[in-house]
């Protein structure tokens, strides 16, 4: 590519990648996306890779994040790289069963690598100003993109010199009842966890009577679609949840005023407030009744194989990989559930075999997927770990409700941001940052720092 001034970040750049690493492919070839912003770079500054995981790539990654700031303080170039299946980075010309064996944690990586290596030897391959060859490679994300990361600095330690990991989600949890569970103590906080638990109870009354009547008046009642009462209760699950992954700041805490503000009036019934949470969640987000079968409907897509369905995808990956289905708490735990009891194992393993066919074993080996990639974490040097106290993911993430489950390694740290919810440390700074959000962003800059002033 030739030297000039940068180009937007928002232009499209490709990198040939094989269908797989690891020659079970015959050699087959694809073609993956990536922007670049190289607005601050001055020769001999870091590189600072990303990737949006399971969401297609956008400018917003290297234009509008904490990562931005950091390069723009140490005059380095930012690249996010999208995920293999997902956007506009299609192995295989559908999404089918088949077509998604190479989908593995191992080519993932490996389409990282690839391409940090090229970026390493022969940079003007891949960017469109001048850069120094061998610069050294930081590569951050949160959540899954957080794993990805932490895997990347432990598989590929010669490529990426550090990570920035928030809230990755590194331990599976085949019953991930714990994702309701952190909902719980977000509710508990702003006040409103033993009424909406009460709500959900009331609910289930309904859900279980197998009473059609008082099915439909309950789905028209919260304004969502006919569906089954399992689906239903998986929407109005996603739909409580929704602002649960929303940064706090010093402005406030959507959970508090869009969920908790409806169950203040001791003179409305619980069910009543449930009902005019889930409504008004349905308005702000503008979703349609189609949109909302598309949330909801389980059997949905079951025989569509088209590009593009980020579910089918992310259902694959839970399939295959490592399970976290978010269920409410079994009835042996004796907790407390902010969730319905029709959302369960069945209700999402159900569907792995009949999508992506028998090879799919059910349930999935989440013990062999600890083993295997928790286990490669461990004694991993400059790994920077985050996580929230309020992330509902806690518990799949190193900063787990009931402590640290890896020790930090030379070089590494990990942080738990008191108020914080999920990987809010990655966003653009902002005057109403929570300040253990800014402390826990500077005590990264700091470690990149140090990193980075390694010979």
């Amino acid at each position: 590519m030739c030297a000039g001034a940068p180009p937007a970040s928002s232009t499209q750049y490709w990198i040939t990648q094989p269908v797989d690493h690891f020659g079970g492919a015959g050699g087959a070839t694809w073609q993956q996306q990536y922007l670049v912003n190289a607005t601050f770079y001055r020769p001999g500054g870091p590189i600072y890779v990303s990737t949006p995981g399971e969401s297609p790539v956008s400018a917003r990654y290297i234009d509008n994040s904490h990562f931005t700031m950091l390069a723009q303080r140490t005059s380095g170039l930012l690249v996010t790289l999208e995920h293999r299946y997902f956007g506009a980075s299609n192995p295989m010309p559908d999404l089918s069963g088949a077509s998604l064996r190479f989908l593995t944690i191992e080519n993932v990586l490996a389409d990282f690598a690839a391409f940090i290596r090229v970026a390493k030897r022969t940079p003007s391959r891949v960017f469109p100003i001048p850069v120094v060859a061998n610069a050294r490679v930081i590569f951050g994300g949160g959540s899954y993109s957080g794993s990805i990361a932490a895997w990347m600095r432990a598989r590929y330690p010669d490529l990426v010199l550090g990570s920035w990991a928030s809230s990755a989600i590194v331990y599976g949890r085949l019953e991930n009842y714990h994702f309701d569970q952190s909902f719980g103590r977000h509710l508990a906080q702003v006040g409103c966890a033993q009424q909406v638990s009460q709500a959900v109870s009331d609910v289930d009354t309904i859900l279980l009577s197998n009473n059609s009547t008082q099915l439909a008046s309950m789905q028209a009642k919260f304004g969502i679609p006919a569906l089954s009462a399992s689906d239903s209760a998986g929407l109005l699950a996603a739909l409580i949840t929704t602002y649960s992954m929303t940064p706090v700041t010093t402005a406030g805490d959507y959970v508090e005023s869009r969920v908790c503000s409806f169950f203040g009036n001791a003179s409305i019934m619980a069910t009543d407030a449930y009902a005019a949470a889930v409504r008004s969640t349905i308005q702000q987000a503008g979703l349609t009744q189609q949109a909302l079968v598309q949330i909801g409907d389980s059997s949905l897509g079951i025989d569509n194989y088209e590009l593009g369905q980020v579910n089918r995808v992310w259902y694959y990956m839970s399939c295959a990989w490592f399970g976290n289905w978010q269920i409410a708490p079994p009835r042996r735990t004796r907790l407390k559930s902010y969730r319905s009891q029709l959302v369960n194992m069945a209700y999402f393993q159900t569907n792995c075999q009949k999508k992506f066919g028998s090879r799919i074993p059910v349930p999935v080996d989440v013990e062999a997927y600890n083993r295997k990639w928790f286990n490669s974490l461990r004694g991993v040097s400059n790994v920077f770990y985050t996580g929230g106290a309020l992330d509902i993911w806690r518990d799949t993430t190193i900063t787990t409700s009931y402590g640290s489950i890896l020790p930090p390694a030379r070089g590494s740290s990990i942080v738990l941001i008191e108020g914080a919810t999920h990987a809010q440390d990655l966003g653009a700074d902002s005057p109403s940052d929570l300040a253990s959000v800014r402390r826990a962003r500077s005590l990264g800059d700091a470690l990149v720092g140090w990193w980075l002033a390694q010979k």
